[in-house]
């Protein structure tokens, strides 16, 4: 595959003389693409509503985002060097502005589906065109600082999402979740159209068609299974076993033409860089954690300790805070001490702040609370943006858009198979647990019946009794499945330290 024609290698030039101007517009671009991912959330039920639709139906909206964002993020690379970095930038940009306006005016669930598949396709090159595009205009010595804006983009959009999104739909409309973003992507585009260098594409650039179709078939089957696994009892039900067969054999055929093609979607020299390698088995990793820990947490503080929701978001907030300070933080730093110590100090917090929670129960205060969730914050922002700086140091400017777009769909799924796998042994844990627990209330327990006869509350013989009793074991039960969960998550966290050992320092100047 030819190089890339447009890779903007820092220099004395225009993509220097308008930096600050292409890091605002990239940021911008990237938080419309993060925000988009949990903005819709807190508007379903209103949709919901609105379209007559049953909750399997409303899903869709949020399914048919993800799934089209995955598939489309393979061939970003491809496409920036068919088209040229800035055009499809630009054209990404204003067909998700497009494409929301879309979703705000539709008036059927078919349309919005439709709408939001055409959204998340044009959403899936933002973000690795805007890493790329940051990778490039800043030298190396400043290369921790352009990931750590970046990461502020990519990790802010989900914690603002549910946030913004429930003052819009309560103060106007849930069509204005979608509305929003029209100032800001006409904002981008225009400032990406004055300031960004103009690039030219290969008009002489064969599409591997049956790669692109492999991958569109494994990630799509793998999508579909793991949205619809819980819903389905997973493997008992013919329809996951059938998208898990064909998750399997699309990825499984997608790596062998990789390897063997001579001209395929994504190249395998991409592979041949440790740094890079070992830095996407790890962003695997930390995606598995980085949405489920939320998925956990949240109803944890609503339906275990009772907060109300208000009450759940503020004691949640500082785990953002905790995020954005590391993030700025290693971001100064990644370039100056050896990143792989601070990628490793964040790993061990991220366990910690786990471990914390692996003894909570119901009556845990919230001051344990945000000292687990400030820990994990920090630990997650002294990862991210140390490892983008480790796994691009030493990858070739020809191949950073194919990288960035890989590093993306990696992430996506890895949060994807996190929310699954946390959620299905969350529900099978407790059910467990509560056949557990419950097959110790018998009439033989001495202690138990030392209890009823002292409180007639507890009484399994009358029906309030039952219930209370019931209720008090799926109560136990849901304390240890959540442990239960928390412990899988540090198992997920951990062996990722192993992959800092195949990684080597960059020099602290590279010849340019």
């Amino acid at each position: 595959m030819a190089d890339i024609p447009d890779a903007m290698i820092p220099g004395p030039g225009v993509a220097v003389a308008n930096r600050a101007m292409i890091t605002v517009c990239a940021i911008g671009a990237t938080l419309l693409q993060s925000l988009d991912q949990t903005i819709a959330n807190v508007a379903l039920p209103y949709m919901q509503g609105s379209f007559s639709a049953s909750y399997d139906e409303i899903t869709w909206v949020l399914t048919s985002y993800i799934t089209a964002a995955a598939i489309m993020t393979a061939p970003v690379g491809w496409l920036a060097l068919r088209f040229g970095r800035k055009p499809l930038y630009i054209g990404c940009i204003l067909g998700f502005t497009l494409a929301s306006m879309l979703c705000g005016a539709a008036q059927t669930l078919e349309q919005m589906v439709a709408f939001r598949l055409l959204q998340g396709m044009f959403s899936a090159a933002l973000v690795p065109l805007s890493q790329a595009t940051l990778l490039d205009i800043y030298p190396h010595e400043r290369r921790g600082f352009a990931m750590a804006i970046w990461g502020v983009g990519v990790m802010i959009g989900p914690i603002m999402g549910p946030t913004l999104g429930g003052f819009l739909t309560e103060a106007y409309n849930w069509r204005f979740v979608f509305y929003i973003n029209l100032p800001f992507g006409l904002l981008a585009a225009f400032g990406l159209l004055t300031f960004l260098p103009q690039t030219q594409g290969l008009v002489r650039l064969r599409f591997d068609w049956l790669g692109f179709t492999l991958l569109t078939a494994g990630i799509g089957a793998l999508q579909m299974m793991l949205d619809r696994g819980q819903d389905q009892d997973w493997f008992t039900a013919r329809e996951i076993v059938v998208e898990a067969v064909i998750a399997g054999l699309g990825l499984y055929l997608a790596v062998v033409h990789i390897v063997c093609a001579r001209q395929p979607l994504i190249r395998p020299d991409l592979f041949k860089d440790i740094n890079f390698t070992a830095g996407l088995v790890m962003m695997f990793a930390i995606g598995t954690l980085l949405v489920s820990s939320l998925a956990l947490m949240t109803p944890w503080l609503q339906v275990m300790s009772q907060y109300p929701v208000a009450t759940a978001g503020l004691v949640m907030a500082p785990r953002g805070l905790g995020n954005l300070c590391t993030i700025m933080l290693s971001g100064r730093l990644a370039t100056r001490i050896d990143a792989r110590y601070l990628v490793g100090t964040g790993l061990v917090l991220i366990c910690l702040s786990f471990w914390r929670m692996t003894g909570w129960t119901p009556d845990v205060s919230s001051h344990d609370i945000i000292i687990a969730i400030i820990i994990q914050g920090a630990g997650l922002g002294l990862v991210f943006t140390p490892l983008q700086v480790l796994a691009f140091a030493t990858l070739s400017p020809m191949l950073r858009t194919e990288g960035a777009s890989l590093f993306s769909l990696l992430r996506n799924i890895g949060a994807a198979i996190g929310v699954s796998v946390t959620s299905a042994m969350l529900a099978r844990n407790t059910q467990a647990m509560h056949e557990i627990i419950g097959a110790s209330v018998t009439p033989f327990n001495r202690a138990l019946n030392a209890v009823i006869q002292s409180s007639g509350r507890l009484d399994p013989v009358t029906d309030r009794g039952a219930a209370v009793l019931d209720r008090m074991i799926n109560q136990q039960a849901q304390i240890v499945a959540y442990a239960n969960d928390y412990k899988l998550l540090i198992l997920t966290t951990l062996p990722a330290l192993l992959m800092l050992m195949l990684m080597r320092q960059p020099p602290r100047t590279v010849p340019r």
